[in-house]
């Protein structure tokens, strides 16, 4: 910790004089803050966030695995005295080893050489040489002479705002992406003329960009909400049509039920005699 300090304090020191130095150069100091940008970067941040699905499934693992030592070291206190001293000892001994590779299995997952730490170097690595080429960018077009990393060990005791650059690497390390992505002509002139505006002038054109797509997401809101008014409307009116179609249907299966009721009421109610009539000419 004191050297730490101590050191703070030299490099203050140091920079403090060649300020004083070269002042007369107008020497240009910035930063960058690296965490802010890892966060920014959209392909760390869904590695990161696959990440740490996988550290969760581990720390589930290793709870699951700690229950079931748990359980174990309660049987064996339960069935204690019903025990021999050897079956006391051979089951001590399989706890022993259960928890030795508990203990192991962390040290795989989350030691100082584990898999959570040599993912996380992977992880950062390649977005870190990303920073690089563009902190050499930027410091060479700007004419820094020095830039710090914000969030390296290195503590910052005070940092103005406007010497944060650590928007310009993000735009620039987002520019270098997006060339990759591009295959016609007119998205490649299309990048080529925002890389001709500075980082205020971009934030300009994203909050363009943002209105307009906030307003077309408004539209398209209206859009559905008076669609969805329309087939309520339909759909109430739809049912109205319905329900009069059923009465008008129930009402003419009425008539036409009544009306054969009548016809079959007539023909039952037929003279008998005319039928006797008909037997006696035959006799």
């Amino acid at each position: 910790m004191k050297t730490k300090v101590l050191l703070v304090f030299a490099i203050i020191g140091w920079l403090t004089f060649t300020q004083s130095t070269y002042a007369q150069k107008g020497i240009r100091i910035g930063y960058i803050d690296m965490d802010y940008i890892l966060e920014n970067v959209p392909e760390y941040s869904q590695a990161s966030s696959e990440l740490e699905t996988k550290v969760q499934k581990w720390k589930v693992e290793i709870e699951a695995e700690l229950k079931d030592v748990e359980e174990m070291r309660k049987d064996l206190n339960n069935e204690r005295v019903l025990l021999t001293k050897e079956l006391v000892e051979e089951r001590e001994e399989d706890i022993f080893f259960k928890e030795k590779e508990i203990l192991e299995y962390q040290q795989k997952r989350f030691g100082p050489n584990g898999d959570l730490f040599i993912q996380k170097r992977r992880l950062v690595q390649p977005v870190q040489d990303q920073v690089f080429v563009a902190v050499q960018e930027v410091a060479k077009n700007k004419k820094y002479d020095f830039i710090f990393d914000k969030s390296a060990d290195l503590v910052m005791l005070y940092s103005a705002d406007r010497y944060d650059i650590s928007d310009q690497v993000l735009l620039r390390i987002n520019r270098v992406s997006k060339r990759k992505q591009l295959n016609s002509k007119k998205e490649k002139k299309s990048l080529e003329r925002s890389e001709k505006r500075n980082v205020e002038q971009e934030k300009e054109v994203t909050d363009r960009e943002r209105a307009t797509l906030q307003k077309q997401s408004e539209r398209e809101q209206l859009l559905e909400q008076r669609k969805a008014e329309r087939d309520s409307i339909r759909a109430v009116k739809r049912k109205e049509f319905e329900e009069r179609r059923a009465k008008l249907l129930e009402l003419q299966k009425r008539k036409k039920d009544s009306i054969n009721n009548l016809k079959e009421k007539k023909e039952n109610n037929i003279p008998s005699d005319s039928n006797n009539d008909g037997g006696d000419e035959d006799n």
